[in-house]
């Protein structure tokens, strides 16, 4: 099993930027991947980004594209997500998932996180 604890959300003013943390703990070797996912109020989970943990290459949501970067530190087992620009549509609360593959669909990924609010206000 492995455990998944973000951690980084809150309440940002529209243009602000926010850094979510998601750190990993357990059977670690048997994830390849690990991405971040969205989900609004009434609206369905949606990917937002998403890397290899042995290689820098990593995928964005359009909406995420030149204000969202993904990244990590494998000797801390952690992903983060720096966001910028923040916008009101960005508003929902935010999961890390890790599976196999940096794939964009919720069902590529095994672990999910407990997820973390962010609020951005107009």
């Amino acid at each position: 099993q492995v455990q998944l604890v973000e951690s980084g959300g809150g309440l940002v003013q529209t243009g602000g930027s926010l850094r979510l943390s998601c750190a990993a703990s357990g059977r670690t070797r048997s994830i390849y991947a690990m991405g971040w996912f969205r989900q609004a109020p009434g609206k369905e989970r949606e990917f937002v980004a998403a890397t290899y943990l042995s290689a820098t290459i990593t995928y964005y949501a359009d909406s995420a594209k030149g204000r969202f970067t993904i990244s990590r530190d494998n000797a801390k087992n952690t992903v983060y997500l720096q966001m910028n620009s923040l916008k009101p549509e960005d508003t929902a609360v935010y999961y890390c998932a890790a599976g196999l593959s940096p794939l964009m669909t919720t069902s590529a990924y095994d672990y999910w996180g407990q997820g973390t609010q962010v609020t951005v206000s107009s």
